[in-house]
């Protein structure tokens, strides 16, 4: 939920200090198979904060190890989901795209600090981030707004043909997940480890910083499953070891929307990219992204400001 969550494996990250010390990663706004958006709307461009259109660059923070949501390829250029839609976006507000490769948990206090204009990074647009509740439902931060992009749910992903039978968040109990810190996943196993409490089989959680260290132990027997976002949990599915490393087992869990993640200052560029996602939709760039990257089962209609519960 992560709030949002993920990371993909084998991929190494950029110095992971503070946002003032990164190099943004360029994309230019194109490598994108999208056909991006026919022509920039000079209309929806004038309507964008006066910094933005100064700067003549959008800059997203994304923690880029999330495949094939946002991760790099072998050239380090950003790819996925996240930096094709980015592109589009960019292609049809007339603006640079420039990733800030960032440690997830990072994301939401880049754009509080203005380090970022954005988030776009599999962030799951919830309530409690909308708010900025802490997990005791008290007032931690300022909050952010959403604009949804993509459903997904959690899925868990177990050693190939699953030794243990795990198919539940229940049948963890007793046993220990994996998973990326800070995320829903994170969110969604503190939560069960009270029912696995109640039965007397503890549920043990390996918090680390990336989906590649959590797929590590899976694959080492240290973990009997890592719960992911559906998207990443398939491409690691089909792309390790040919396919013959681990399985998805067991129904998704909580459907819930991915979403652009911007200051709730930013009521402007979020209004604008709203608009530019509904264009993206309707002209076609939007579907070929995620036809590309085989997600489709998750595409919205529309875009959806703040829809996350």
């Amino acid at each position: 939920m992560p709030s949002p969550a993920r990371t993909a494996p084998g991929r190494l990250p950029v110095s992971r200090t503070a946002v003032a010390a990164l190099g943004g990663l360029l994309l230019t706004g194109c490598g994108s198979t999208a056909d991006p958006a026919s022509q920039t709307s000079s209309a929806l461009r004038e309507r964008l904060p006066q910094a933005v259109r100064a700067a003549g660059k959008l800059r997203i923070g994304s923690d880029l190890h999330y495949a094939p949501v946002d991760f790099k390829d072998a050239d380090g250029t950003p790819a996925g989901l996240d930096p094709e839609l980015a592109a589009a976006f960019g292609s049809y507000l007339g603006l640079r795209v420039e990733f800030v490769d960032l440690p997830f948990e990072k994301l939401i206090p880049a754009v509080q600090h203005k380090e970022i204009d954005l988030a776009m990074s599999a962030v799951i647009d919830t309530k409690q981030r909308q708010e900025g509740l802490d997990d005791s439902g008290r007032p931690a931060d300022p909050g952010v707004d959403f604009v949804d992009y993509f459903i997904t749910g959690t899925s868990i992903l177990v050693q190939h043909s699953n030794p243990l039978g795990i198919s539940s968040l229940d049948d963890l109990c007793g046993h220990t997940v994996a998973l990326q810190r800070g995320t829903i996943q994170d969110e969604l196993a503190a939560r069960q480890t009270a029912a696995c409490d109640k039965v007397a089989k503890p549920l043990t959680i390996h918090r680390l910083d990336t989906d590649a260290q959590a797929l590590a132990e899976v694959a080492s027997g240290a973990a009997a499953a890592d719960l992911n976002d559906y998207p990443t949990a398939a491409y690691n599915t089909r792309t390790s070891q040919g396919g013959s490393s681990f399985e998805l087992t067991g129904a998704q869990l909580q459907s819930i929307p991915y979403g652009l993640t911007l200051d709730k200052a930013d009521t402007a560029l979020r209004d604008v990219l709203a608009k530019a996602l509904d264009q993206l939709i309707r002209d076609g760039s939007y579907d070929k992204i995620l036809t590309k990257w085989g997600i489709n089962p998750g595409a919205v209609q529309g875009a959806v400001v703040n829809g996350g519960h």
